[in-house]
C-alpha cells in the first residue's frame, strides 16, 4: 500500500517561522511534524510512499533522505492550486492497490492498522464546533457517507474531516481529479480533495467513517503549542541536568546545553540548543537556538535564533510602581 502525505502548504499563519523553513519541519514535543507522521506510519506497516512537496520542497527532501531509508518519491505542486491539486499530482504512483493519504501537517493518534484492514474506503472524522472551516461529512442511517461537502456555508453536518484518507480504488480518485481539472470544477478557488470524494460517491464508491479523537493541529502558533503541551503530556524525556530544575512534562534533547535555568513544564529544548540562567514554561525552543537571561512562556523560537535578556535587582518602596512597557 502507497501513503501519500502532501507537504506542499506554505504555511502563512507560521510565519516569521515558515519563511525559511517548511511548516512541517516545525519542531513539536522533540522532533518534526514530519517525522511524528512518518514514525507512525511506518510503526504500522506502511513501507511505500509519495510525498507532494512545494514551498522550500528541497528542505523537505533532504529531511526524509537524512533520516529514513524507505521506498519514497517526491513530487513537486509548482502552484498552491488546492489539496485535491497536490493529490492529483502523486496520482501517477496510483495503482489498482488501495491508498492512505495522510496530511502532512496534521499529528494524530487512532488505531490505524483497523482502518488498513476496512473493506470500503474510509475517511477519519471528528465533531468540532466550527464546520463551516472544514470539509464535512453528512451520514445516512446505514453508517455510510451519503453527502462530502468542503467548507459548508450552511449547517451540513459538525463531522469535519481530520486529514486521514483510506480509499480503497485508487482509480477511480484518480478519474475523479481528472474531472476537477478538466472541468475546472473549484471550491474557495481551489482544486478540493472534498469534491473529488463527492464524485467518487456519485460514483459509486461507499464510504465509511471511523472517530479520531487525538488530532493534533499545527496549523497556527497556538495550536502548535497545544500539541507540543498534549504530546509532551503522553511522552516526557530529559537528560539529567546538574544546576538547573527541571518540572516534567518536558522535552530536552540529549546534545542540549541547559545552565541555572528552570525547564518546564511543557517546554520542548531540542537538539543543539542552549538555555543559560533563563525559566522556559510552554514554550518551543528549536534546533540550534540559544536563549540567555530570558523568561518565556508561550512562545517559539526558531531554528538557530538568539533571545538575550537581562535579569536586575531593584528594591521598591511603598506605593510605588515599576513598569517595562
Amino acid at each position: 500500500m502507497i501513503a501519500i502525505v502532501p507537504v506542499a502548504g506554505i504555511g502563512t499563519r507560521l510565519r516569521p517561522h515558515t519563511y525559511f523553513l517548511p511548516k512541517v519541519l516545525l519542531n513539536v514535543a522533540g522532533k518534526p511534524i514530519l517525522q511524528h507522521i512518518l514514525d507512525m506510519l511506518l510503526a504500522n506497516g506502511l513501507e511505500e510512499f509519495v510525498i507532494v512537496t512545494g514551498h522550500l520542497g528541497d528542505d523537505v527532501e533532504k529531511f526524509v533522505n537524512s533520516r529514513y531509508n524507505f521506498a519514497v518519491k517526491f513530487v513537486s505542486q509548482a502552484e498552491p492550486l488546492g489539496l485535491g491539486h497536490a493529490i492529483w499530482c502523486a496520482s501517477e504512483y496510483f495503482n489498482e492497490g488501495p491508498i492512505l493519504i495522510v496530511l502532512g501537517d496534521t499529528i494524530f493518534d487512532t488505531n490505524l492498522k483497523e482502518v488498513l484492514n476496512f473493506d470500503t474506503s474510509a475517511l477519519g472524522v471528528k465533531r468540532v464546533s466550527n464546520p463551516e472551516r472544514f470539509g464535512v461529512v453528512e451520514i445516512g442511517a446505514e453508517g455510510y457517507v451519503t453527502k462530502f461537502v468542503e467548507k459548508p456555508e450552511h449547517y451540513i453536518s459538525d463531522l469535519a474531516i481530520v486529514g486521514i484518507y483510506f480509499i480503497k480504488n485508487s482509480l477511480l480518485l484518480r478519474e475523479c481529479l481528472d474531472e476537477l481539472l478538466q472541468k475546472q470544477i473549484k471550491t474557495k478557488g481551489e482544486f478540493q480533495l472534498t469534491d473529488a470524494l463527492q464524485l467518487m460517491l456519485q460514483k459509486g464508491e461507499r464510504f465509511k467513517t471511523f472517530p479520531v479523537e487525538g488530532w493534533y493541529d499545527c496549523g497556527k502558533p497556538e495550536t502548535l503549542l497545544e500539541t507540543n503541551k498534549l504530546l509532551l503530556s503522553k511522552s516526557s524525556y530529559f537528560p539529567k541536568i546538574d544546576g538547573s530544575v527541571v518540572i516534567p512534562p518536558v522535552f530536552i534533547a540529549d546534545d542540549a546545553i541547559v545552565e541555572h535555568s528552570i525547564i518546564g513544564p511543557f517546554a520542548t529544548v531540542a537538539s543543539g540548543a542552549v538555555v543559560k540562567n533563563s525559566v522556559v514554561r510552554d514554550s518551543i525552543i528549536s534546533d540550534e537556538a540559544k536563549v540567555e537571561s530570558y523568561l518565556l512562556e508561550k512562545s517559539i523560537i526558531g531554528n538557530n535564533a538568539i533571545v538575550k535578556g537581562t535579569f536586575f535587582k531593584i528594591n521598591v518602596g511603598n506605593s510605588s510602581e515599576i513598569s517595562n512597557t
